[in-house]
């Protein structure tokens, strides 16, 4: 049978009927890349848009030539995976989070990447961004905002804590506290109250302020967009709303409408910024600001925890002076590596910024090497930076060690640390815009979008591939398959998936010796933990109400003062610090070991696929080839769907310590968070502190580890039970009893032919 020739049938993926338009807008898609680059994008953008032109085709002669009444099963089944298939995006979006303190210089680092100097709020002297900001490129011609706002219910519940949070606590804490300035905790809080209800706020009851009317008007969607047709427009309509405020800018001049949108900022949860097709960085990339603390409202609280969880690529954000001062980036970056073993993070780096700031005389005279002169502050920028690089590569490489194996990939990055200024990045002054090294994280975000897109491309042509070889199939001649051979096929099936399932339960039982270990651990430590966190050796002025906050929120509080409390996370990290690196192994990607759990799942899918393939070549029909394409393809998209949802569900195993814990100590936050009056840190202090000895005493830590064997029970009987239906569901489709589908197909040979010469291509530029 003759068969039209492809319609697309370019060199390399090209679209040989593209107009010169159509190809400068395509170009123009990728105008963030270099001119290699954009070519390269370009020829994956023609291959997926002629996989979905085929998939469209395909569907529609499903849909035209059958009848929608009765349709077999195989193909309900087919046209399901079809419709499914055209309508996924084949770039799902590639999250970087830029993870730091306010006034680590993120806003800055966010202007200077994108090439827009004041376009998020920037101040030498207060913190700008308040709430989590996510920027992206799009086709709009527009700059795009969304302002995302707590619901009413949300709003309520931290409205009750905010008032409990602030009222009096008896009058010897009253005397005490009277002088005490109003920068804590307790200052921020009285701060949200008196924007939405005005000066004395803080003084009125939860049930009045419920009565009250807000002084501005709260949209009804809890959602105001933005938009501006010059990123100066926007940023202006912006301003009001990222901005942190304080009292002060009650006294600044400003226009009433002004201060009202000023007044928001208790309210907003987060903030979507689109700006339009961009030089600087590719769409489907999002950046995302993260305050390093987390959030007192829980439900921002939460989308920080998943907004950590959920970054591909996570930049520790500290400026030069905390860096090599204080440690509150070293804090950061235990977070990062939590989110790196627990989380969707298969990068981390310490991005250092503001490494301009330098007085040349000083640096002078402290530095070691006085033999070797510094003649300028260029030559001091860079000498200092790369000894800085020097020193925190080696303090995040020996933190990484502690709990990755040694060949992980991490681990033989060329670069772990950044040194960046985004102030010389525009002025270059000191140094050039390549040394403030601005455009090497570009760099960094291209390479990242080039991988992604690559690796995802090939997914996604292959369950194309998959899906016309199963129409194919079913279009053939149908011979029947012998039903000893199909029982034999099934048995065979039946025994491998038993045989995995030991094989994962041998792998996570080498999480049971390091377990015991952390609960002994555990038992002896948690004194330190609550000491560490919950006592104070300076006095406790002001503390009971931070105390009070940590039992409200069931003892994880965001505090602006006492950075991140967590004392579930304390109480469960002696339980990580055993087992973290049999961890790390057992669910590790990349170079796996016997002992990992991917090895286990490889070692499956090569013996299915040699087993069907015996099977198949028995059966000595022409369209074996075909078929046996089809078991190969399919086993593989089984395997790979299964490997991204380890990938989700291994957070909900990695965060299940601190949760029972937390669980098992819910009733006693509770108690203590009821307690006013005298002496009400001292008491919260005691009914913590019996209670974490009584439940540690009881089992506590056993109940964890416990849980932790639960959700990898779980993760288990999930993969056995989706192979076992998935690989059924293979078998039944492409290896039938019935000599013939009651349907008959439309030639789908030419889109067969299409796709496969797609696929074939993809393989040789991937193995070049």
């Amino acid at each position: 049978m003759s068969h039209k020739k492809p319609e697309f049938s370019g060199a390399e993926g090209e679209d040989i009927n593209e107009s010169p338009a159509k190809k400068k807008r395509s170009l123009d898609m990728y105008r963030a890349f270099a001119p290699k680059e954009q070519e390269l994008l370009k020829t994956y953008g023609n291959m997926e848009s002629r996989i979905r032109k085929v998939l469209n085709t395909m569907y529609e002669k499903l849909t035209n030539s059958l009848s929608q009444d009765n349709i077999s099963d195989e193909i309900r089944y087919l046209k399901n995976r079809l419709l499914t298939l055209k309508e996924k995006s084949s770039l799902d979006p590639i999250y970087i989070g830029l993870f730091g303190s306010t006034g680590a210089g993120k806003s800055s680092l966010f202007n200077a990447i994108i090439d827009q100097q004041f376009f998020l709020p920037v101040s030498g002297n207060q913190a700008c961004t308040s709430c989590i900001v996510q920027v992206s490129s799009s086709q709009s011609k527009n700059y795009e905002a969304k302002i995302h706002l707590l619901s009413l219910q949300e709003w309520k519940e931290e409205l009750k804590n905010l008032v409990e949070l602030v009222q009096k606590a008896g009058e010897e804490e009253e005397e005490e506290e009277e002088e005490e300035e109003e920068e804590d905790d307790v200052g921020e809080a009285v701060q949200k109250l008196r924007a939405l209800y005005g000066r004395d706020a803080e003084t009125r009851s939860y049930e009045e302020l419920l009565r009250a009317k807000p002084l501005v008007n709260i949209p009804a969607l809890n959602c105001i967009p933005l938009r501006g047709a010059q990123a100066k427009e926007l940023s202006d309509k912006l301003d009001p709303y990222v901005r942190c405020q304080s009292d002060k800018d009650e006294e600044e001049p400003a226009l009433e409408e002004e201060k009202a949108k000023m007044r928001l900022w208790p309210l907003i949860k987060y903030v979507e910024v689109t700006i339009p097709k961009s030089n600087m960085i590719p769409e489907g990339v999002v950046l995302m600001d993260i305050p390093g603390a987390g959030d007192y409202n829980s439900k921002r609280d939460e989308m920080w925890k998943e907004s950590i969880n959920k970054c591909s690529v996570i930049w520790v954000i500290s400026d030069i002076e905390r860096v090599l001062g204080d440690k509150v980036h070293e804090v950061l970056l235990t977070q990062s590596i939590k989110a790196y073993q627990g989380g969707m993070c298969s990068d981390i780096a310490l991005v250092v910024t503001k490494s301009d700031k330098l007085e040349l005389k000083e640096y002078r005279r402290e530095r070691r090497e006085k033999n070797k002169p510094v003649e300028s502050e260029h030559d001091a920028i860079l000498e200092r930076n790369a000894s800085v690089k020097r020193k925190k590569s080696s303090g995040m490489k020996t933190k990484l060690r502690r709990i990755l194996p040694s060949d992980s990939e991490i681990l033989n990055k060329a670069d772990l640390v950044y040194t960046v200024s985004a102030k010389e990045y525009w002025r270059e002054k000191y140094i050039t815009k390549e040394e403030s090294e601005i455009p090497k994280m570009r760099e960094y975000i291209r390479n990242i979008y080039l991988k992604e897109k690559e690796k995802l491309l090939m997914d996604y042509v292959t369950e194309a591939l998959s899906i016309v070889l199963l129409a194919e199939n079913f279009n053939s001649t149908r011979d029947m398959v012998d039903h000893c051979q199909q029982s034999g096929l099934e048995d065979f099936v039946k025994d491998k998936i038993g045989a995995l399932e030991k094989e994962i339960e041998k792998c996570f039982a080498q999480l049971e010796p390091p377990l015991n270990e952390g609960v002994k651990k555990a038992r002896l430590s948690h004194r330190d933990a609550f000491s560490r966190l919950l006592t104070r050796d300076t006095g406790y002025r002001g503390f009971h109400r931070t105390l009070k906050a940590v039992c409200q929120k069931n003892g994880v509080y965001a505090s602006r003062v006492f950075a991140r409390i967590d004392l579930n996370g304390a109480l469960a990290q002696p339980l990580y610090d055993k087992i973290d690196p049999m961890f790390a192994n057992i669910f590790r990607i990349q170079k796996g070991t016997r002992a990992s759990l991917k090895p286990c799942l490889d070692m499956f899918k090569d013996s299915m696929q040699e087993k069907i393939g015996e099977v198949v070549k028995k059966r000595q029909v022409t369209s074996d080839h075909r078929k046996l394409n089809f078991f190969t393809e399919e086993t593989n998209i089984i395997l790979r769907t299964i490997e991204k949802e380890i990938v989700k569900k291994k957070m909900a195993v990695y965060a299940s310590l601190p949760l029972s814990i937390q669980n098992d100590l819910k009733p006693y936050y509770e108690e203590a968070a009821k307690i006013q009056g005298p002496r009400s840190c001292q008491r919260m202090q005691n009914i913590l502190k019996e209670n974490i000895k009584k439940k540690a005493e009881d089992g506590m830590f056993e109940t964890a580890k416990e849980v932790m064997k639960m959700q990898l029970k779980e993760l288990k009987d999930y993969i056995v039970t989706k192979l076992q239906t998935d690989i059924s569901t293979m078998l039944k489709l492409a290896l039938p009893h019935q000599e013939k589908l009651t349907e008959k197909l439309p030639d789908l040979q030419e889109e067969y032919q299409e796709i496969e010469g797609i696929h074939k291509m993809l393989q040789r530029r991937r193995h070049s």
